[in-house]
């Protein structure tokens, strides 16, 4: 309570200005949760003018560059046009604009940018500029700590030590680094000085002027996005649905007018397209950065096509996750690809594919992916032949191309990125390598897997990469899977589901608001669904087909098997149904969440019409009716007692 009030009432404009980045780390997450909330309003106040907002920060800003007047020489961080001027600039116009302005209120200074930009408060040209210098200052950064083995931001003056580090910035062309160097930073001055001139600049008053126009749009979501007037007829209505289903989707629409040739006239029907062909980068983009940009770019062409349609109601459930299926195990291909010859660039070696598969879990293993959905993998390599570089051991090597190929597909840039992966489910979880050999990842399954791994590993098919290893490593770990499932105590293969789903449940439980729903760790959610369906696979020994990995697929496997009672198979299949298309339209209208917007009429009206039911009251009717089957189903499948088992 003294901290909160201390931020209410005595805190002084740094103190505020360095809560925008806060976050839990570590500890009570929750309790972090409710103070943020008890002060955010005093972070980001209705009442701040703009002047007042940006002379504080300037003044900071001021403040280091007096600290730093002696200091030999250039500071990344906080030398004129580094990483802190970026920051700042972000940061100011948060505490000018947020007050009013929900939307802007990221701790994450990429995606502040291109909001801001979004709502008028940088050009395209000074969102590019400081997107592009703030890639480049931070690898600069971190190579400078691995240089120095210390915390250390302070580029040399001394010439041998400069070259040094600009062959490592860019070893093809190390002399490009001091023009690099210098369009980085001043470009960051120039944005810089621009939004921190004069309170009675033009600047200023153009800033005013665009947020005083921006004040009449809807500030918890995306502003209003498309004029129609100016386009196709045949075209508009789809734009109007995207827009109203969509809104998410229609920002992407806005902030690339070119992407417009992907929406389709209401008359037409999807046609699904070839997506390897469709990401593979030109020839003419040769570095990491470009073939990343491309690759962003054709991406968000691809979902957006498949939104589009989606919205106007051209997709069914099941087809929109199909072609996002397909989506994601493209992308995978170009990021190995892109990975691959990334790596012969950075160690000099001769360009060749990698003899390293990604193996998925989770929704991609179950061919679900939806939007937003994590990419749960493995990455696994064959080292049976010498390692690709002699100065590099296997470990060593695809352990570098690891980080890279996560780089491709998740990093944040000016384009956005892609799919969060999440390599968490690898031997040792956290604790182990960013890529395994195939015969380690064998090896634990067989022999140091726990039970709820398995649980996991039931979902585990080759989704990119080198086809044979990974196809090879499916096979192998899947059917020691099933072995050991099947020599287990069905009872304390029960147990231990139980646990680790009401671990997840219980987890999740004291994050919720009052009259909250979370539609998948919740009592009767999807986990329900999911955890007994692995349980009777695994139990009884029901495999995936190689075509048949869905949910559906699987609940009718387990019922022709004999291992799922009609009555749980209805309840099961039926609220398996009705939760995936709610969460479906979650997605595709507000995003990736969990838990239902009951406080957002709009949503719930939009996602209701989409659902075919009448009203919010009858949706969560439904919702409550199907999650109390599913908990009842649930409960009675991991009871080895019941006698509908």
């Amino acid at each position: 309570n003294d901290t909160v009030r201390y931020y209410r009432t005595e805190a002084r404009g740094w103190e505020k200005q360095v809560m925008i980045r806060s976050r839990p780390s570590a500890g009570d997450g929750v309790l972090f949760k409710t103070f943020f909330s008890a002060i955010e309003n005093s972070i980001f106040s209705v009442t701040e003018s703009v002047e007042h907002a940006l002379a504080g920060v300037r003044h900071s800003k001021e403040q280091i560059d007096q600290e730093q007047k002696n200091d030999r020489g250039f500071n990344v961080k906080l030398g004129r046009g580094g990483i802190r001027e970026i920051e700042f600039v972000a940061q100011a116009l948060q505490l000018a604009y947020g007050g009013k302005d929900r939307w802007l209120r990221s701790p994450h200074t990429l995606i502040s940018l291109t909001r801001l930009a979004d709502r008028g408060l940088l050009t395209s040209r000074e969102l590019t500029e400081l997107v592009d210098a703030y890639a480049f200052l931070r690898r600069l950064e971190h190579i400078l700590q691995m240089e120095h083995g210390v915390q250390t931001h302070t580029l040399p003056d001394e010439e041998a030590r400069r070259r040094l580090i600009a062959s490592k910035m860019d070893p093809a062309e190390p002399k490009r680094f001091e023009k690099r160097l210098l369009k980085s930073t001043r470009d960051v001055s120039r944005v810089f000085e621009r939004i921190f001139a004069d309170s009675s600049s033009d600047a200023i008053e153009t800033m005013i002027t665009r947020r005083t126009e921006n004040e009449r749009r809807t500030l918890t979501d995306p502003p209003t996005l498309i004029d129609t007037k100016n386009l196709p007829a045949a075209k508009i209505t789809s734009v109007e649905q995207l827009q109203r289903n969509a809104p998410r989707f229609a920002v992407l629409l806005r902030s690339d007018p070119d992407l417009i040739e992907v929406v389709p006239d209401a008359s037409d029907n999807f046609q699904a397209f070839d997506y390897r062909e469709k990401l593979t980068t030109p020839d003419t983009t040769t570095d990491f950065r470009g073939r990343l940009r491309e690759l962003r770019r054709a991406w968000h062409k691809q979902i957006l096509g498949i939104a589009v349609f989606d919205a106007i109601g051209k997709l069914s459930l099941n087809q929109a996750k199909d072609q996002q299926t397909l989506l994601a195990e493209a992308a995978i291909d170009a990021a190995f690809s892109i990975t691959a010859d990334e790596m012969a660039s950075r160690l000099s070696i001769p360009a060749r594919p990698l003899n390293m598969a990604a193996l998925a879990l989770g929704k991609l293993g179950g061919r679900g992916v939806d939007y937003d959905s994590d990419l749960d993998l493995i990455l696994v390599y064959d080292d049976a032949e010498p390692p690709p570089d002699p100065r590099l051991t296997h470990a060593e090597f695809f352990g570098r191309a690891a980080e890279l190929f996560v780089n491709s597909l998740s990093s944040m840039t000016r384009e956005g990125s892609l799919y969060r992966v999440d390599l968490r489910l690898r031997p040792h979880g956290k604790n182990g390598p960013n890529a395994v050999s195939s015969k380690s990842l064998c090896e634990y399954a067989a022999n140091e897997a726990a039970i709820w791994e398995l649980l996991a590993y039931a979902k585990l098919r080759a989704a990119g990469g080198d086809a044979m290893i990974g196809e090879r490593a499916e096979t192998v770990v899947r059917e020691i899977v099933h072995e050991r499932s099947s020599a287990m105590d069905p009872g304390d293969l029960a147990e231990t589901t139980r646990n680790v789903r009401g671990r997840l449940e219980a987890e999740r439980a004291g994050r919720l608001k009052p009259n909250e729903i979370d539609i998948k760790y919740g009592a009767g959610g999807l986990l329900d669904i999911y955890f007994a369906t692995r349980f009777l696979q695994l139990r009884d020994n029901v495999r995936d087909g190689e075509n048949r990995r869905s949910t559906t697929a699987i609940l009718e496997s387990l019922r022709s098997a004999g291992s799922l009672a009609q009555p749980n198979f209805e309840a099961f299949s039926a609220g398996h149904g009705f939760l995936s298309k709610l969460d479906h339209s979650i997605r595709l209208l507000l995003g990736r969440s969990t838990r239902v917007p009951i406080s957002n009429g709009s949503a719930m009206n939009t996602i209701a019409d989409r659902m075919d039911l009448a009203s919010t009251s009858e949706l969560l009717q439904h919702l409550t009716l199907h999650r109390l089957e599913i908990r009842r189903a649930f409960e009675r499948t991991v009871d080895q007692t019941d006698p509908l088992q």
